[in-house]
């Protein structure tokens, strides 16, 4: 199915926005991360809290762009299962930051974070199948997810009494 160049603009302004309004609703609960993350225990191998808004920024324009060429190959209804799971998978992502940063919940950030993983890797070889460029592009994204689960694990080891 060919697209219109305008169709194929408005296709990915909105997978961009719906990738972006993910991390606004993280972002939310984020407000005070910085503060938060620089008063806990965390590993030596932690990266600065400076890192991570340029990274996820990275990552979630990746993440659009690869929706958004999934979507391009015949649009939502061919590939239904694999826009679905980025859809699940964004939600996911967006809890993770208000169990660990809003609300402080170690065991269930980590719990979410482990799901979130698994479903990244769902999304990315539903992607793959359709269009191998969408799903060489989360390959970023489940590597910083499989960092940020080996962080999130360390972090709330270290901090029982916060993140219990």
């Amino acid at each position: 199915m060919a697209l219109s160049k305008g169709k194929q603009i408005t296709g990915l302004v909105a997978w961009l926005a719906v990738s972006f309004i993910a991390a606004a609703i993280g972002a939310a609960a984020s407000v005070q991360a910085g503060p938060f993350y620089t008063r806990l225990a965390r590993p030596q191998w932690a990266p600065p809290p400076d890192l991570f808004g340029p990274v996820w920024t990275v990552l979630y324009a990746l993440m659009g762009i690869a929706a958004w060429l999934a979507w391009r190959a015949g649009g939502f209804r061919t590939s239904r299962t694999a826009l679905s799971l980025f859809l699940v998978q964004l939600v996911l992502n967006a809890i993770w930051s208000w169990l660990f940063f809003g609300w402080h919940l170690g065991a269930l950030a980590f719990a979410d974070i482990v799901l979130l993983w698994v479903l990244v890797i769902a999304t990315l070889v539903a992607f793959w199948r359709i269009k191998p460029l969408a799903g060489m592009l989360l390959v970023p994204y489940l590597l910083w997810i499989s960092f940020a689960s080996a962080l999130n694990h360390a972090v709330w080891q270290l901090n029982p009494r916060i993140l219990g």
